[in-house]
């Protein structure tokens, strides 16, 4: 019978540090994606994304990554806002970035688990991902069953939906693996068929170049003429395959005071993002998600609409 009471003091101390879901899957190859993301990056779905086409060999191998890799670790931390801001008579922003930069206070708590790992007599090798292009988060998620990748590409965990930032652990440790997680999705195509731009036309396929998010944050060029007035007032992120998602019936509010939005930025109407200055983008925006994409490109955004 096998003792799962260090796998269990890993999961505690997740918790404890404010992750909602932990899971464990051994370092085994990832080889089977290869024609995969070959054929997305030959076909340019990447849309110049060019860390997909970087680490590629390193996305497949963890060993390249970290020498002698034998488990992952993936955690979820939730971001589901207590408090929406209206939508009525404004603009809408993904509620990812209501608040602080998730990068900033998920880096610190993978570095917190990372810590955590290391035991006095035994050599743990350990690194940690946020967002990184050298592990493929959604993948390694899935395989440590904390959730699936949805229709919306999306990780959804089937009790608690899909507002959750992703971190991943590559360990040298052998830890018990958890059994992966299987697709629930079923025949619902809510989230494929509420996409405005068609981004999903491919169910479990993102088309990045159609993609809201991707025009709204990423992309400093013209928008196409297609996709305007197809943006939904949408001017940082998008969420709608997330709100139609019928698993985000479950989601709870966060417990970070720093995911949560200021009372100045719930407060905004349309007519006040149409006059937004550069002082008070600074003072809404200053070390959040929002800041990274500047204060040009977001007031163009906002005129396109």
């Amino acid at each position: 019978m096998e003792d799962y009471a260090f796998e269990r003091s890993i999961s505690e101390e997740a918790l404890r540090l404010g992750f909602s879901f932990c899971g464990f899957a051994r370092n085994e190859s990832l080889e089977n994606l290869r024609s995969f993301y070959t054929d997305f990056i030959r076909q340019k779905d990447h849309a110049g994304f060019t860390y997909l086409e970087n680490f590629l060999e390193k996305r497949l191998n963890p060993d390249l990554v970290l020498k002698g890799t034998r488990s992952v670790i993936a955690l979820l931390m939730n971001y589901y806002p207590a408090e929406i801001i209206p939508e009525e008579d404004n603009f809408i922003i993904a509620k990812y970035a209501y608040g602080k930069d998730y990068h900033r206070i998920m880096r610190q708590k993978m570095e917190m688990m990372v810590n955590f790992l290391e035991k006095p007599g035994i050599e743990v090798k350990a690194k940690s991902f946020v967002d990184s292009g050298a592990a493929l988060e959604k993948v390694w998620a899935q395989r440590c069953g904390v959730g699936w990748q949805g229709k919306n590409t999306l990780i959804i965990n089937k009790t608690a939906g899909s507002f959750f930032f992703i971190g991943i652990i590559f360990t040298n440790l052998e830890l018990i693996p958890d059994a992966s997680e299987t697709d629930h999705c079923g025949d619902c195509r809510r989230c494929v068929e509420a996409c405005p731009t068609g981004a999903l036309n491919s169910p479990y396929q993102l088309d990045i170049r159609k993609c809201i998010s991707y025009y709204t944050i990423e992309k400093k060029e013209e928008t196409p003429a297609y996709l305007r007035g197809k943006l939904k007032d949408r001017i940082f992120g998008c969420d709608i395959c997330q709100d139609v998602c019928p698993y985000n019936r479950l989601s709870k509010p966060h417990a970070f005071p720093g995911f949560s939005p200021s009372s100045e930025l719930t407060g905004m109407k349309k007519n006040d993002w149409l006059h937004l200055t550069p002082e008070i983008f600074n003072r809404l925006f200053s070390g959040t998600a929002v800041e990274r994409t500047g204060y040009l490109h977001f007031m163009k955004t906002i005129r396109l609409i």
